[in-house]
């Protein structure tokens, strides 16, 4: 089924452009919430009137969520998770929870939908993105650690994998001296 977009839809395409969906994917989610029109040639002679409006969509609703996009950019998020020997977490952390701290952080309400991840399920650094509009994704840190330890632990004990798998040798830091051996 071809149909001709009104509205941006994420990983479809923007306003204006003609695609070729499948006949339930249109038929049971883009026409019904509004997003396209089927592509008749009354429809194609107003392209250029969807595209226009479209672009006056967008540009004030990149002014409107550039502040937020602003603050959100560069957040550290730390989630602590019950997690085995291995590292592998009992249970996950979901964008349903990166949003809600994300939200309690930025004091912005951000749906599970705009988080794009997948479920988290080790312990460990991990990007995400969050898609306020088609053109602002800002990109947040999300530290997943053990319960019982310092957020600081997960990225240094990264920072050694990382520069063994290079075959460098990891940093150490000098021990702290005891009372014991500075009175020797």
């Amino acid at each position: 089924m071809k149909v001709l977009l009104v509205k941006d839809v994420y990983k479809l395409g923007r306003a204006g452009e003609i695609k070729k969906v499948a006949d339930g994917y249109g038929r049971n989610f883009l026409l019904p919430q509004g997003f396209a029109v089927l592509a008749t040639a009354g429809a194609l002679k107003q392209v250029d009137r969807i595209k226009s409006q479209a672009e006056v969509r967008r540009a004030t609703q990149n002014n409107e969520l550039k502040g937020v996009a602003d603050q959100i950019n560069g957040v550290v998020l730390t989630f602590s998770s019950k997690a085995g020997e291995t590292g592998k977490l009992y249970g996950s952390v979901t964008t349903q929870d990166i949003a809600t701290a994300l939200s309690e952080k930025i004091r912005f309400e951000v749906k599970r939908q705009q988080v794009d991840t997948q479920p988290i399920r080790t312990l460990g650094e991990f990007t995400a993105h969050v898609r306020l509009t088609m053109d602002l994704v800002p990109e947040i840190k999300v530290i997943v650690y053990r319960e019982g330890e310092t957020p600081e632990s997960v990225t240094g004990a990264a920072a050694a994998a990382e520069a063994s798998a290079k075959g460098e040798p990891a940093k150490e830091e000098p021990a702290a001296e005891t009372p014991a051996e500075t009175a020797e």
